[in-house]
C-alpha cells in the first residue's frame, strides 16, 4: 500500500453494529469503506444515498455496499459484524477480499474468532458495547454510546500495528476505541452481561431495563452473572468491570433497549444463544465449573425456537 492510497476497510454485516462501524469509519479522511449484507433494499439505499446515522449522532457517510461479499475489492482491514450463525459463510465468501487483511470480530458471544481464523490468516478479538438498531434501508439509529476494544486473537494474531491502525481510525471517526494486549477481558465482560440479560428478555418480551428492575428476574440475572464470573475466574479471564455496574448502567442509559436476541425472537429468527450462554457453558465444562443456569437458558431458548418450526 502506497502512502497516498486509501485504507480500504471491509465490513461484513450491516446490522446495527456493522452499520455504525461502517458509517463512522467512512467519514475519516483517507478511508474507503466497503460493506456487504444480503438485505438488498438496505444495500441499495446505502450505495445510492450513503449510510445515515441518527440518534446519538446525525450524519450521512459515503459507503460502498454490495449484497455479496465475493464482490468486495481487496481490503487492508476487515470487520465481521454478522450474526454468529453466518460467520463461516461470510468470511469464506470474502476470502479473496480479505486474503491480506487483518480482520476483527465485533460479534456477540465467543467462538467467532476461531471460525474466522480457520479461513483468514490474521485475526483480532474485538468487542463493542454501543447499542443501536437499523430503522430502515440505509438508516441506523445510534441508541447508546460505548467503547470498543481491539486485541490479538492469540492463535493467529494480527500485527500490533494493524490493531493500532484500526483503533486509531475508529477513534478519528467518533467511536472511542482501545487497542489492548489482551482483549479477552472486555470481550467476556460484554458476554457476561449479555448472557445474563438477553435470554431473559427474549423469553419474556421485556426490555433490558424491565428485566433488570423486576425483582424475580433480577435474581435470575444475578445467578447467571455469578456462574459466568466463576467460569472467568477459573479460565484466568479478568473482567474489565463489575457486571453489576453494567446492569445499573443499562437501567439508567438503555432501559428501553430491546437486545438483539429479543429482536430475533420477535422476528422468529434463530438466536445467538449458542455463543452467549452456550459459550459460557462450554468454557465452564472446559475449566470444570458447573453452569446449570446457563444450560437452562440454552434449553429454554432453543425450545422456543423449536416451537416455531412446529407451529
Amino acid at each position: 500500500m502506497r502512502r497516498d492510497d486509501p485504507v480500504r476497510v471491509a465490513v461484513l454485516g450491516c446490522g446495527a453494529i456493522g452499520s455504525l462501524y461502517a458509517a463512522h469509519l467512512a467519514r475519516v479522511p483517507g478511508v474507503e469503506v466497503w460493506a456487504a449484507d444480503p438485505w438488498r433494499e438496505h444495500v441499495a439505499a446505502i450505495e445510492r444515498d450513503g449510510l445515515r446515522v441518527t440518534g446519538q449522532a446525525d450524519f450521512t457517510a459515503p459507503v460502498h455496499a454490495r449484497t455479496h461479499a465475493s464482490d468486495l475489492p481487496r481490503c487492508h482491514l476487515g470487520i465481521v459484524a454478522t450474526k454468529s450463525l453466518h460467520t463461516a459463510d461470510a468470511v469464506t465468501a470474502a476470502r479473496e477480499a480479505l486474503a491480506d487483511a487483518a480482520v476483527v470480530s465485533v460479534q456477540n458471544g465467543v467462538g467467532n474468532e476461531e471460525l474466522i481464523a480457520g479461513v483468514l490468516p490474521r485475526v483480532m478479538r474485538g468487542t463493542i458495547v454501543t447499542a443501536g438498531a437499523v430503522t430502515g434501508p440505509g438508516v441506523v439509529r445510534y441508541d447508546a454510546p460505548g467503547d470498543s476494544w481491539l486485541g490479538p486473537f492469540e492463535p493467529r494474531p494480527a500485527e500490533p500495528g494493524e490493531i493500532e491502525l484500526l483503533a486509531r481510525l475508529l477513534n478519528e471517526g467518533g467511536l472511542r476505541t482501545h487497542a489492548v494486549a489482551d482483549a479477552r477481558g472486555p470481550q467476556w465482560t460484554k458476554v457476561v452481561f449479555n448472557a445474563a440479560t438477553s435470554p431473559l428478555s427474549a423469553l419474556t418480551g421485556l426490555t433490558v431495563g424491565q428485566v433488570c428492575t423486576d425483582p424475580a428476574l433480577r435474581a435470575q440475572v444475578e445467578v447467571l452473572i455469578r456462574e459466568a464470573a466463576a467460569v472467568c475466574a477459573a479460565a484466568g479471564i479478568v473482567l474489565t468491570r463489575d457486571p453489576a455496574e453494567a446492569v445499573e448502567e443499562a437501567i439508567r442509559e438503555a432501559f428501553a433497549h430491546k437486545p438483539s436476541m429479543l429482536q430475533d425472537v420477535l422476528a422468529r429468527r434463530p438466536t445467538e444463544i449458542g455463543v452467549l450462554n452456550g459459550g459460557i457453558a462450554d468454557e465452564g465444562r472446559r475449566v470444570g465449573v458447573l453452569t446449570p443456569a446457563h444450560d437452562s437458558m440454552v434449553a429454554l431458548v432453543r425450545g422456543l425456537e423449536s416451537s416455531w418450526e412446529q407451529a
